[in-house]
This record gives structure tokens, sequence and C-alpha cells, in this order.
């Protein structure tokens, strides 16, 4: 006898008896062609689960069908020096990076922006959530989160709403995780205020042993879902929330938002790790976008297998759902697992003692198909490879934008550079004060740095470090950039100089740059002229990584990031991470004693476009952003971790947006120690006049602190390697009765207090008061 729920659905038999019937492919995503071709594959019109399924896997969100072509390039410039680390690379749910003494880390960015637009703490704290659960699927232990956010204009009525949310779902879901969030950055521009920004990244630790990767094999292998039970929240998000724009009409499609439960994803993470331990999971992947549509045809389609699985045994919150919104949902808190059937009792037991709930839906099959049924009725029969792997692919339009000539041909160096101490001064406070530059202690505030114990280095310094095994030491550095102003005016050498910094971000830090993840967040493709951006990127990216030779181990795609036909900057944001032999040989970004030296590594040109000081001082955007010599990056990261082995330096800090000025307030500012610090001898040996040399952002440059005894050695090293250094000052005690303080000769001096009131005033004056401590 037929169940009442069975007689409503849409079967396989009914759909080939039914091919007249209109479906609304349209509302869930799908284009007229796209489910021609549906009809074509199946040799039918597909039944309302199969529809369902096809819908979220081939939207752009999933199937990346307007990249897929140009990210091809991220596996084809590849050095076999490049693959000497990389354990597994893209294709899985994260990059894993061999560290040495038998263990690995995995990392992963991935956006979590359009859900974050409209329910700012749900979509930030899933975003959070949804990242760690990548990390878990390999095998590893998460041990750390960093986030990536743009804002809209920080003095727009929205943009509160929007950070508030944000910054709040980050915060309670990774401190609810126990993780520690060590870096990051915050970016306020109007460009983003219809479409923020919100990318998630995840880092985790496992034994090469205990890799998992998400392929279903073994005939016979059940398949078992297990975690929170799945509801009516995230509908569609990938299909029809993340893979569109928004309208004018400002935040909407709020069902299509998951709810997020950290406390049940720690206990997952827990359970999880036991289950490795005991070697009771075949494979593993688990359920975000797209949810069971995505775990079930990707398992089975990375495995070469079939799945044949019973989706009414599946543990619902809300019984009313259709098995069209079961197949869809992205409820979070959710995995699924491949598990060999005479560990079935042993997995159950330990689940149990977790108490996670878990329901046994299958079993992998030799067929090659992936067949789902409901309550006895067969719903969805198709090849996995067809949903997962075989999705369209679009060679779209592309426009060298009209704009862009004119936009290029403005150049920041037409605008009024003054010598007068006083304006100077004026400038470099109204720098050092604006949103992009100033304290983000009330964001980070919010964050625990330090839970489980192991940070080595956090907020502000210009990356995050965790250690890895307390015995040896062994460490990774972490550091995630992007300049949207840059990438605006050349999206090639945008991405370029967007791995350049993250590169010598992590460089500064002692560590060793190793591996690359991105997520490459652009308006919507079906316009010819962001797709000419996108393809300029990813090709600058791919070229960069090769020149510099570490290998991008996996990311994401995130188009539609624009509000009607305006879309935000390029924004192809890219982590860089990097190995140290010992944690304890690291290196701060601030210097912590009076008395040492200031040297400056590298070149200043007159490098304006695209700047800070052009955006904050004059209002303006134009020009072509600064060179980026990559082989001279390479070697300034081998210098910087000669000098951390042989203790020669004391702090390094880069130099970006804001150039030295900003700097070198950021040295006194992270321990208080003052500088006194001339710029004459930058200004004749490279030929700049004194708002070059402050504000400038050539690419190379360093500044380090050194001890007087190091002296010798220090300069030593950098003639031996070639690279330029030039001596810019001293870390400068305060004179008795007075306050620290940072003088650049002949131009301003402002002691510490006036700098840190400066800084720490911007964000609490949009936002409220700073939380004083971090969380703990």
């Amino acid at each position: 006898m037929t169940s009442p729920a069975a007689s409503l659905a849409d079967t396989v038999q009914n759909a080939a008896s039914t091919p007249e019937k209109e479906q609304p492919y349209g509302a869930l995503g799908l284009k007229s062609d796209e489910y021609a071709k549906i009809r074509e594959i199946l040799g039918r019109r597909p039944t309302s689960g199969e529809l369902a399924m096809y819908s979220v896997m081939w939207s752009e969100h999933c199937s990346y069908k307007s990249s897929k072509i140009y990210l091809r390039q991220f596996g084809q410039k590849v050095s076999d020096e490049m693959k000497t680390r990389l354990m597994v690379g893209m294709g899985q749910n994260a990059g894993v990076v061999d560290v040495g003494q038998g263990w690995a880390v995995t990392f992963k960015v991935e956006s979590h922006n359009h859900p974050s637009y409209i329910e700012p703490f749900q979509g930030a704290a899933t975003g959070v959530g949804g990242i760690v659960r990548d990390i878990i699927s390999m095998g590893a232990r998460p041990v750390a989160v960093m986030d990536q956010l743009r804002f809209g204009a920080i003095d727009h009525p929205d943009t509160a709403r929007v950070v508030h949310g944000v910054t709040s779902g980050i915060s309670f879901y990774a401190n609810c995780l126990g993780l520690p969030n060590i870096g990051g950055e915050t970016v306020f521009d109007a460009v983003y205020q219809g479409n923020p920004l919100v990318n998630a990244l995840a880092v985790g630790v496992l034994r090469h042993e205990d890799l998992k990767l998400a392929n279903a094999s073994g005939v016979g292998n059940k398949v078992v879902l297990f975690g929170a039970r799945t509801g009516g929240d995230g509908i569609g998000g990938a299909s029809i929330l993340a893979s569109d724009t928004f309208a004018d009409g400002g935040p909407t499609k709020r069902p299509a938002v998951q709810v997020g439960d950290p406390f049940a994803e720690k206990v997952l993470i827990e359970c999880c790790l036991e289950l490795y331990k005991a070697e009771l999971v075949e494979a593993i992947q688990d359920l975000g976008a797209a949810g069971i549509s995505c775990a079930t045809s990707e398992l089975a389609a990375n495995g070469n297998s079939g799945m044949k699985v019973e989706l009414s045994k599946v543990l619902l919150r809300d019984p009313s759902l259709t098995p069209e919104e079961i197949l869809m949902s992205e409820s979070q808190e959710r995995m699924m697992a491949i598990v060999a059937p005479e560990k079935l009792d042993a997995f159950l037991a330990v689940v149990a003692k977790w108490d996670v709930e878990t329901s046994v839906l299958g079993e992998v099959t030799g067929d090659g198909r992936l067949v789902i049924d409901w309550h006895g009725e067969r719903i969805v029969d198709v090849d996995p490879s067809t949903v997962a792997v075989d999705g369209p692919v679009y060679e779209r339009p592309v426009a060298y934008p009209t704009w862009i000539d004119a936009l290029q041909a403005d150049s920041a160096s037409a605008l009024p550079r003054s010598s007068d101490p006083a304006t100077l001064r004026d400038q470099f406070t109204r720098l050092l004060a604006s949103p992009n530059l100033a304290d983000t202690s009330w964001i980070t505030n919010q964050y625990d740095y330090f839970v489980l114990g192991n940070t080595a280095l956090s907020f502000p310094d210009d990356a995050g470090m965790i250690r890895v095994d307390e015995e040896s030491g062994l460490g990774f550095s972490i550091a995630t950039d992007c300049n949207g102003r840059y990438c605006q005016l050349d999206p090639y050498q945008g991405a370029r100089l967007a791995l350049a910094e993250a590169y010598r971000n992590v460089a500064v830090t002692g560590a060793a740059p190793t591996a690359v993840t991105d997520c490459l967040n652009f308006g919507s493709p079906e316009n010819p002229e962001v797709m000419w951006q996108f393809s300029q990127a990813v090709e600058g990216l791919a070229d960069a990584c090769l020149e510099i030779g570490i290998p991008v181990t996996g990311g994401n795609v995130s188009f539609y990031n624009q509000t009607g036909d305006a879309p935000i900057f390029p924004t192809p944001v890219v982590g860089v991470l990097g190995i140290i032999d010992d944690v304890a040989a690291r290196i701060p970004s601030g210097w912590q004693d009076a008395g040492e030296n200031l040297y400056l590594l590298g070149i200043t040109r007159e490098e304006l476009d695209g700047s800070a000081w052009a955006d904050t001082i004059h209002d303006h955007l134009g020009g072509r952003p600064p060179q980026v010599d990559l082989a001279g990056e390479k070697r300034l990261g081998e210098l910087l971790r000669a000098a951390s082995d042989q203790s020669l330096v004391s702090s390094a800090h880069d130099l970006s947006a804001g150039g030295l000025g900003q700097a070198l307030a950021e040295g006194v500012l992270r321990f208080g120690v003052g500088a006194r610090v001339w710029l004459t001898e930058i200004m004749e040996r490279d030929g700049v006049d004194a708002a070059t040399a402050l504000f400038s952002e050539s690419t190379g440059r360093v500044i380090v602190s050194v001890p007087r005894e190091e002296d010798v050695k220090f300069r030593g090293l950098c003639a031996g390697r070639g690279y330029p250094v030039l001596r810019i000052g001293v870390t400068d005690p305060a004179a008795d009765g007075e306050e620290a303080a940072l003088e650049v000769q002949g131009v301003f001096t402002l002691p510490i207090s006036e700098l840190r009131a400066v800084s720490t005033a911007t964000l609490p004056a949009a936002f409220g008061a700073t939380v004083t401590e971090p969380a703990a």
C-alpha cells in the first residue's frame, strides 16, 4: 500500500508518463536551455526531486559554470616545486599541505556574502560553520578561523545593521566552537553598500594518515546522515540566493538563509574526530551548499560508484517538508559518511555516545546510478556525474571595459603633494583615522584569539600564527589580503598584488610561504565587463603563483555581487599559508625595545595611484596600481627567514595601505615604544618627495627593528642577498617626564597617546563603545 506522503511525490514513472507537465525551472534558477539539457540527459522530463537537485548543483555557486574555463589555469600553471608539499589540491572540500614531522594543515576560504546582507547575524555565523565543516571533512581538527569583511560606507545608515550583525555572528559561532579568530581584514567602501562581502577562512591540523576524502566507493557500504535534523532553512540558498543579484529594493529572500547552532557543531567536531581515530569512516562529506543533493551526488561521482538512498529516513525538524525541500535544504551542522557494514554498529555507538542523531539512508551500489526513493517510490534516478561534475560550462561574453582607459589615465600623480610639515602632519593623522586604516579593536575584541592555547600571533600582527606541535614548536602562519581599489584599476595586476601582500605578511612573521587559497568575489558573470575583470584576475593570480612558486590548493568563486547594474570592485581575496619550524622564533610586527635601529627594506617609488592617501585626502581613484616584482618578494621572504633563523631582527612589519607613515604608526602603537625617523635618505636615494616617502604604496618593502649588537650581521645579510636596505631611524625611549612619541624629523612629532586616540576613535564613533578586552 502506498503511503499518503508517497502519493504526493512526483515519481520517475510519473515523469516518464507526463512529459508535457510544466515545471518551475525558472523560479529555481535554471535557464530554458539548461532545463532542455536536463531533459536530454534523462530522456524524459525530470521529476520534481531531480529538478531540485539539478537546479542547486548546476547553480553558479555549486557548478562554477561561468568560471571553470578560467580556474583550470590553477592546475595547469604548476611547477614540480609547487607540488612538493601539496597533499590534496583543488576538487576536494579543502586543500591539504604537508608541514613536516608527519603533520598536515588543511585550509580554505569561502564566501557567505548574500546571506550576510539579508540576515547578517545568521549569514555570517553559518558562513563560519560551513567552512569549519569543510575542514572537519578532511579528517582534521579545526584550530583557527579568520574573516575577510567588506562593508559599505561607514557613515551610511544601513552599514551599522550589517556590521553589528556580521561581527556578532562570527564571534558567536567561532567563540562557541572554541576556535581562535587569528586575523583577517575589514574594508569600508560605498561600492559594497548593497552587497557586503563576508568571506570566512578555517584551518585545521591532522596527521598524514588521518586524511579523509569525499569519495563513496565499496559496494554495500552504508550511507549515513548524522548531525542536526533537516529543516526548512536555507532552501535554495545556492541556486536562488547565491547565484543571483540583489534588486535595488533591498534585502529579500530571507527564508533562503540558514540558521546555525555552534553547540551542535562543536559536538559534531568531537564526534567526527573520534570516528576518524577509530577508523570507522570510509569517506565523508559535509552538507553545505545544496545539502543532500550535493553530498549524495558528489560522493557517488567522486567514487565512480552508485548510491541508493531512502529519503524518508532523513530525520526532520519540520515534518511538512516535501522531498524536493529535503533535497535542497541547507540546514547546518550535518555530515554524510560512508561506513563499511561491519563497522556500522561501532559507528552508531560513537554517535550515540555524543548524542548525535543519525539515520542510515542507504548504501553504495556499483551501477553508476544515484537512486533516491521516497517511501519506497522512486523520485530520483540519475547518473551522479551529470549532477555534480558534468554541469554546464559557459564561455560567457568578455568585453574590455569602456571606462577603464579613462580611469587608468587619471593618475594620482596630478594630485597636489605638499612638503609643508603642518600639512603632512594633518594628512598623516587623517589617514590613521580613516575607516580602513584605523584600529579595528571594535571588531576584533569581540573574538577570542587565544582559546586552545596555541595562538602565537594574532591581531594586530601582520599574520596569524598557530602552533601545531607542542613538543617541537612546529607551526603555521596565515594571512589574507586584497585591495579592491587596485583590482578596479587593473584586475590582473590587482590579483598579483593581493598575492604579494599576503605572501609578504606571512614572510614578516618568519614563516616560509607555502600554499594559497582564494575567494574570488565579482559582479554578475552575465556582464561581459565583469567577465573580463574575472578572467584577468584569475590569469594574474595563476601567473603570480607560478612565478613565486606556491600552488593554489582550492577556494571559492562568488559571482552576482552587485545591486542592480552596479557591480562591486573585483575583490579576489588571497590567503597564503606559511610554515615555521618553531613558533618561538616568530617575529612580531612592532618593536618592543628602545635603542634599536630601524631599517627600510626595498625601494620607494612615486606609486600613489589607488592608494589610501589618494582616497582619504583627495577622494580619488585612478591611474595604475603599484608595480610588483614577485622574484623580489621571494628574495625578501628568504632574507626575512634567514634573519629570523639567526635572530637578527626583533620586529618586522610590511608596508602596504598607507605606506611608510601607517607602518610607523602601527609599529609604535603595537607595544607603545616610540621611534625617531628621518625621511631625507629615502628622498635622496629614491628621488621622491616627503609626501611620497610617507604615503607611497610601493611593494616589496618591510620595516624591521634590529638590536644594535646584530647591526653588522644584518647589514651583511642584506648585502649578501643584494636586497636594498636603508637605516631610517631608531626606536626611542621616552625622555624623563615625557611621553614616548613618533618623531618624523623635520616634519612632525606625535605622542603615542595622541596616535592611539586618533586611531581608536573611528569605529566606536560609528558603532558604539569597544569591548575593552578580547573575548575569552
